[in-house]
């Protein structure tokens, strides 16, 4: 039995019937390289076998009486592996943007909370005779960094499909009556008001940080909240979404951030600032001001991925800084340099905020007070009545240089899929693997209609980018994200 964090809980308190707060990941996979060759049943098999080793998979939530506390996790007593695993087919022809269309109405739908928070889709017909696996899990079970880490466990470094270690054994766990659920939330309360004070303290010596660095000329700076010119999808969300996918050469992002000497997360930034920029002027949508990304930082410490306890070392980790996406400057390096100038003074902030403020101010939400406020805010429609917090949220999770598989089958790619939040319906999430980038946008299917419009965005947007570098040009012209064949 473990509590779950105060940002643990916020994620379940966000979730409305329009926000969906739940994480996903697209796999297409070659099934040519399982030794004893595809079926549906040796895809359940081997998942079923590694369960024991993902403890977000098989513990579901267990509320409080009255909301007094956050919720807490425990083992599902009647856990049903059947309940969470599903087959499909893919329309025809089978390509990238068929596996999209079904991975958008899979992320259209909340996760049930009487179970588990996770379910995963095999999608059979693709071309090439792939297949597909779209796996969801909700925010409040993982971060991406620890996603990462926990999904290391269905991953073998060659087909050969190995057997894990067994389960160890242990006595069924014990649910507590409310009662139970009662004292042990009181006496949690107690422990954690005595906090209050001191954290009011740091917060106010955080402030005055960021105050005094806001003054300094010399200064850089980050983005901030509340400032984002509006765009078509900030406004208040829908139930549904819509998926799109770009690959780039990682080779190209790091030849750019080398010749240019900014990092990687800098080119990832251009490259979406240069892909929404052309959208909207495409749309003739685009504003004179720049745009503005929430970016998600983990905040995990060394030895988080490698705690013997892996539920605890599960919960989320995880900050966040707003920059600007310079969209404002035509020119690329201009953009570029602007953009790495920027994070870099929200990195500085951020260091002098602390990396935990966030999280320990989290533990304060009221349960009912905080799902109320956001389902007023949703219901409402508030977010359409004042500026956007943020214009997108951008997240870059490095991955693996080196090939995987799965339940013997080879990764071909991996697009992760981060969700479109209230006011703001459009998350790009980027993830490498081996030696491509690998691009999900998660948007509001009626706030952008046109996904597939803004992945074959991406290319050109990172093609300006090289050739301001002075890089050689593509030999050819690339195909169409939206036409390409899966993966």
């Amino acid at each position: 039995m473990e509590r779950l964090s105060g940002l643990d809980a916020a994620f379940l308190y966000m979730e409305t019937p329009t926000n969906h707060m739940h994480v996903a990941m697209t796999m297409v996979l070659d099934p040519s390289t399982m030794p004893a060759g595809y079926s549906f049943g040796a895809i359940r098999d081997f998942i079923g076998d590694r369960l024991h080793l993902v403890p977000p998979f098989r513990r579901r939530l267990l509320e409080v009486p009255f909301r007094l506390h956050h919720p807490i996790w425990v083992e599902d007593p009647d856990f049903d592996l059947d309940r969470h695993i599903r087959r499909i087919g893919a329309p025809a022809p089978g390509g990238r943007r068929e596996l999209a269309e079904l991975a958008g109405q899979i992320a259209s739908t909340p996760l049930d909370r009487s179970k588990p928070l996770w379910e995963l889709w095999v999608i059979e017909g693709l071309k090439r005779d792939r297949i597909g696996v779209v796996t969801k899990v909700h925010h409040s079970a993982i971060d991406g960094t620890s996603g990462a880490d926990l999904m290391v466990h269905l991953f073998d470094l060659d087909p050969a499909v190995k057997d894990p270690e067994p389960a160890a054994e242990r006595p069924s766990e014990h649910i507590p009556s409310e009662v139970e659920l009662l004292a042990y939330a009181a006496a949690s309360k107690v422990r954690r008001n005595l906090g209050l004070l001191p954290l009011l303290g740091q917060t106010a010596q955080s402030v005055s940080r960021v105050v005094q660095r806001r003054r300094s000329p010399d200064q850089a700076v980050g983005a901030a909240p509340l400032t984002a010119p509006r765009t078509p999808w900030n406004g208040p969300l829908g139930s549904r979404r819509a998926v799109g996918f770009a690959r780039m050469p990682l080779a190209d992002v790091k030849a750019v951030k080398n010749h240019f000497g900014v990092t990687v997360n800098d080119v990832v930034l251009a490259m979406c600032a240069g892909t929404l920029r052309r959208y909207l002027d495409a749309l003739r949508l685009l504003p004179d001001e720049p745009l503005v990304a929430v970016c998600p930082i983990s905040v995990r410490g060394g030895d988080d991925t490698t705690a013997a306890d892996a539920a605890a070392a599960s919960a989320n980790r995880v900050s966040a800084m707003f920059t600007s996406l310079a969209t404002d400057l035509e020119d690329p390096r201009d953009r570029l340099m602007a953009i790495a100038e920027v994070t870099r003074g929200a990195k500085e902030e951020h260091n002098a905020v602390g990396a935990d403020m966030l999280q320990n101010w989290a533990e304060f939400a009221g349960p009912n007070l905080f799902n109320l406020a956001s389902r007023l805010y949703s219901s409402r429609g508030w977010a359409g009545s004042h500026r956007p917090i943020h214009n997108v949220i951008i997240s870059n999770v490095p991955g693996p240089s080196f090939p995987l598989y799965y339940g013997g089958a080879e990764l071909v790619a991996a697009y992760p899929m981060g969700p479109a939040m209230e006011g703001a319906g459009l998350n790009i999430t980027v993830m490498s693997y081996r030696d491509s980038v690998d691009i999900g946008l998660m948007v509001d299917k009626d706030l952008v209609p046109d996904v597939w419009d803004m992945a074959d965005a991406v290319q050109p947007a990172l093609d300006e980018l090289t050739q301001a570098a002075g890089l050689p040009a593509p030999p050819a012209p690339r195909p169409s994200r939206s036409s390409a064949s899966a993966g």
